[in-house]
C-alpha cells in the first residue's frame, strides 16, 4: 500500500514502422480512486516477485562505473528534489533518457513509463516501473464487443523503487535501490539499471545462503534436540520471510532476539554469528527461494525433482545414506491419482 502518493505520471512508448516512438504526458495523474489501485496493484506484483537486487547510483569518479551505466537520472532526480525542477519535467526528460536508449539498442518495447513519488511510514520514495500491456476484449455499453488495450501489470520485469530518504540520509549505503531481477541469461533488469544510472551492489542470494548456512552450524553447534533445531529453524524462516515480504533487510539483531523469545537457548544467535571465521553482515538482505532451504528439501536431476517440508524427514519420509534410498510413505494425492490412472486401477 501507498501511504501518501503525492505525484505520479505515465508516459507512453509505441511501436511503428520498426521504430520506437515516445508520447510523453503533459501534467501528472490526478490522485483518485484509480490511480491508488494501480499503485497498489504494481506494489503487490513488486514485492511477491521471488527475487529483487539492491543497487546505488553510479558517478564517474566510481572507478569501477562503465560508460554505459552513466547516466543523467541521478542528476535529474537531484534536481527535482532540490526543486530545480518541477516532477512533470524531470519525469519527461528522464522518459527521454529511456527513448533514447531504446532507439541506440534497437529495442521495439511497446509500453508505458510510470513513475510515482509517495511517503510510507516516514520515508519518501519513487517508484519507476515500465509497464507492458496486452490486447484483450472488452463488452461495451451497448452490449458488442470491442477491443482493447490493457496493462499487464503481472508481468512486469523492469521496475525499481527507490529510497529517498536513506539515499539522502545514507548516500554510501549500497540497499537504497530495489530492482526485480531477471532470472536466466543476461538479467531483464540490466538495460533498466543503466538507464536509472545504477548498479548492483549487493546480492541477497549470497547473503541469505551465509545465513542460511550460519543457522545450520548454529542449530549442531548448539547440539539441539531434533524437535528445537526445527522450532529454531521454522522461526528464523517465520522472521525473514516477514521482512522479505515488507522489501526490507533482516537485522541480525533483531533476528536473534525475536528467535530467542520463541526459542530460548543457552546462547543467542547473534553471539554465534558474530564469533564467526566469516561473520554474518549487521543487515541481511533476503531471497525467499535460498530461504526455504531452512524448511524444505529440494532437488532435481535426471528427470526427478523431488521437494518436502523437513519437518517430514523420518516421519512420512526417510533416507538411507549408504543405499541412497529416499522412502515416501503416503504420496501426495495428485500423484496417486496420476500413478494409479498409469496403472489402470480404479482410485
Amino acid at each position: 500500500m501507498y501511504a501518501e502518493v503525492k505525484h505520479s505520471i505515465i508516459h507512453q512508448f509505441y511501436t511503428n514502422d520498426g521504430q520506437i516512438g515516445l508520447r510523453v504526458a503533459p501534467a501528472t495523474l490526478p490522485i483518485n480512486d484509480e490511480v491508488s489501485l494501480l499503485l497498489t496493484e504494481l506494489t503487490d506484483v513488486y514485492q511477491a516477485k521471488p527475487s529483487k537486487g539492491y543497487a546505488r547510483f553510479l558517478s564517474a569518479n566510481d572507478e569501477d562505473a562503465e560508460p554505459h551505466q552513466l547516466s543523467e537520472f541521478p542528476h535529474l532526480l537531484t534536481g527535482w528534489l532540490g526543486q530545480q525542477l518541477e516532477f512533470v519535467d524531470f519525469s519527461q526528460q528522464a522518459a527521454k533518457i529511456l527513448h533514447q536508449q531504446l532507439q541506440h539498442y534497437g529495442i521495439l518495447e511497446a509500453g508505458f513509463l510510470l513513475m510515482a513519488s509517495y511517503t510510507d511510514r516516514g520515508e519518501d520514495y519513487l517508484v519507476v516501473a515500465f509497464l507492458p500491456f496486452q490486447d484483450g476484449v472488452t463488452i461495451a455499453p451497448d452490449l458488442s464487443v470491442d477491443r482493447s488495450s490493457q496493462l499487464a501489470i503481472s508481468k512486469v520485469q523492469l521496475a525499481a523503487t527507490i529510497n529517498i530518504s536513506e539515499w539522502q540520509q545514507e548516500p554510501d549505503s549500497v540497499t537504497y535501490i530495489s530492482f526485480i531481477k531477471g532470472r536466466v541469461g543476461r538479467k531483464v533488469s540490466d538495460f533498466f539499471l543503466d538507464f536509472l544510472g545504477c548498479a548492483e551492489a549487493a546480492n541477497p542470494k549470497k547473503q541469505s545462503q551465509h545465513l542460511v548456512e550460519s543457522v545450520q552450524k548454529f542449530v549442531q553447534e548448539s547440539q539441539l534436540a531434533a524437535e528445537q533445531a526445527s522450532q529454531v529453524r521454522q522461526s528464523v524462516y517465520d522472521i525473514c520471510y516477514n521482512q522479505w515480504q515488507q522489501g526490507e533487510p533482516v537485522r541480525v539483531k533483531d533476528l536473534s532476539e525475536q528467535l530467542q523469545a520463541q526459542v530460548p537457548l543457552e546462547r543467542s544467535f547473534a553471539d554465534f554469528a558474530g564469533s564467526q571465521e566469516q561473520a554474518l553482515p549487521e543487515e541481511v538482505l533476503t531471497d525467499r527461494s535460498t530461504l526455504r532451504k531452512l524448511v524444505k528439501f529440494q532437488g532435481q536431476g535426471g528427470g526427478l525433482s523431488v521437494g518436502f517440508e523437513q519437518t517430514l524427514l523420518n516421519e512420512r519420509v526417510k533416507y538411507d545414506p549408504h543405499t541412497d534410498t529416499l522412502t515416501i510413505h503416503g504420496t501426495p494425492p495428485n500423484l496417486r491419482d496420476q500413478l494409479r490412472r498409469y496403472f489402470g486401477i480404479d482410485s
